[in-house]
């Protein structure tokens, strides 16, 4: 059953030929990506600040926080298939205006009402721009130079945030928090006049009304899991707001496959996670990006609690990481074209692995820095290999028509990997340094000892107050925190360890050598439902 549209609905094939105008067009839609993805980790260099400046509590500027990423990841695929129906350009424009107008108002905010509200239509604004700057690139890219642009924008994808946050730090360093949404408006500024200038529209009319039901249905599962995964370990995973949170997530998310298996032009055909490409590609972005966001849980305190480094130099020294991600994002259509791309993601995969049991196996109290340097530059270039080959394996698998759609589902992927990445990492982290915490506090008085089990930074405060325990105590938390990151660290190898063997298995078939990038294997894709 097909319910592609006629070739006379669509607006005209909008692939560009000229290469010059191609990199104008891919320098856009960097652009307006780039301000999105700052705005994902900028406040959170600035959370002391927030609470001075609104008299909040930690649990709301955590909101502050979490809101933004919440109302992007549950608006990503509704929008993104009303890109594919309205035309990606005006969506992207909306997108940019509505992300910066909302940018603008959280600089400006007097009150953490209007803050929250900000970074709610924020979050709103992004997932408006997210699919649709994929989706120019998949749309206005002839084959052959698709792999190419799609490896520019997960780099700035993976790596943006970490540049993002290292600017946003020198911000809050030198100026104040509010300053931190001039970045992201002055991005969106930029990337509102090359799109206007150079690119171009395409849009796939349907047949079909849009799918409501499952859009709505799509938006309550997404909030549901991700309020889970977020209040889970600020909450407790058994609290009853917690376990809602599951319980709708769940049954949204299983009514919205029930109803979408039953759609003749469904929001999203879930039968195409038969198809290797599309299942493949989003256990790896969902893995990848999970284990990057739960290292950052782990780097940050190692950094500032452990070393006693600022917040500014803490982000500093994630760039060297972050910079050959965004490298290797750019190599690996080319390492794939050699190579194949089920064998480029597994060699990723493998090299990330292989970057966790390095720190694990050498970071200490002692040996600072430089004994983590060599895994999470071996991560960096591990998880750029992998990001490009999974994104194209995605945005592949689905019709050009659907373009919107399967960038939008890219991005929820990412989303959904970064919470319970940071959730289940985090979880593992906090029981090791409890667990070893235990064993070290012999003789420190009992309200110190209390305190320092709540973690390495209320350790260290207690540490001023125990007495002739003072540096016993201060050695032994930093020393506990070093036994949590090791278990951690293990825990995100196993993971990566399974996924190795399962992207081996069932991975995207291999393409043959010098093939162009984007295209879909004849004898693995499935027959469009669409």
């Amino acid at each position: 059953m097909s319910t592609s549209p006629s070739t006379d609905a669509r607006v005209p094939d909008p692939v560009i030929h000229d290469a010059r105008r191609r990199r104008t067009v891919l320098v856009a839609v960097c652009v307006a990506l780039m301000a999105v993805i700052a705005s994902v980790s900028g406040l959170n260099v600035a959370q002391p600040e927030l609470t001075a400046a609104f008299g909040a509590s930690q649990s709301e500027v955590l909101w502050f926080i979490n809101i933004y990423a919440i109302s992007l990841g549950a608006s990503l695929l509704p929008l993104g298939a009303l890109g594919d129906r309205w035309g990606r350009r005006p969506v992207l424009l909306a997108g940019l205006v509505v992300f910066g107008a909302a940018s603008a108002a959280a600089g400006l905010a007097p009150s953490s009402g209007v803050m929250l509200a900000a970074r709610f239509l924020s979050g709103v604004g992004a997932a408006m721009i997210m699919p649709v700057t994929l989706a120019v690139i998949t749309s206005t890219f002839p084959e052959e130079e698709r792999s190419k642009a799609i490896g520019v924008w997960t780099g700035v994808a993976g790596g943006g945030g970490i540049l993002g946050m290292y600017l946003s730090a020198v911000l809050v360093d030198v100026a104040s928090w509010r300053w931190l949404f001039v970045l992201p408006v002055v991005l969106v500024v930029v990337a509102v006049v090359m799109t206007l200038r150079s690119v171009p529209n395409s849009r796939e009319a349907s047949g079909h009304a849009f799918d409501t039901v499952g859009s709505l249905a799509s938006v309550v599962a997404v909030v549901g899991l991700v309020l889970f995964l977020h209040e889970g370990p600020e909450r407790g995973w058994t609290a009853p707001a917690t376990l809602l949170s599951l319980l709708v997530g769940v049954l949204a998310a299983t009514g919205f496959v029930a109803w979408e298996l039953r759609r003749p032009a469904p929001l999203l055909d879930v039968r195409l996670f038969r198809e290797r490409g599309l299942a493949s590609g989003s256990v790896s972005l969902l893995t990848v990006f999970g284990v990057q966001a739960g290292i950052f849980v782990v780097l940050f305190p190692y950094f500032q609690a452990v070393l006693g480094w600022s917040g500014l130099r803490s982000t500093l020294a994630l760039m060297p990481m972050a910079l050959l991600m965004m490298v290797a994002s750019g190599l690996a259509p080319r390492v794939a074209v050699r190579l194949g791309s089920r064998s480029t993601m597994a060699a990723g995969i493998l090299l990330s692995g292989a970057g966790l049991v390095l720190m694990a196996t050498f970071v200490s109290v002692d040996g600072g820095y430089l004994s983590i340097l060599p895994g999470m530059l071996a991560m960096g270039l591990g998880m750029g290999l992998t990001m490009t080959p999974s994104t194209e394996a995605i945005t592949s698998a689905l019709p050009r028509e659907r373009q919107g759609v399967a960038s939008a589902l890219n991005d929820v992927t990412r989303e959904f990997g970064t919470a319970l990445g940071v959730a289940l990492l985090g979880a593992v982290l906090t029981a090791g340094y409890r667990g070893a915490i235990d064993t070290r506090l012999h003789g420190v008085p009992d309200d110190a000892a209390a305190t320092a089990r709540e973690g390495v930074v209320k350790a260290l405060t207690a540490a001023g107050k125990a007495g002739p325990q003072a540096q016993a105590l201060a050695r032994a938390a930093k020393e506990s925190f070093v036994d949590g990151w090791q278990r951690a660290m293990w825990a995100g190898a196993a993971v990566m360890g399974v996924l190795f063997v399962y992207v081996l298995l069932r991975g995207p078939r291999q393409r043959p050598e010098g093939s162009g990038g984007g295209s879909r294997e004849p004898d693995d894709a499935l027959i469009d439902a669409h």
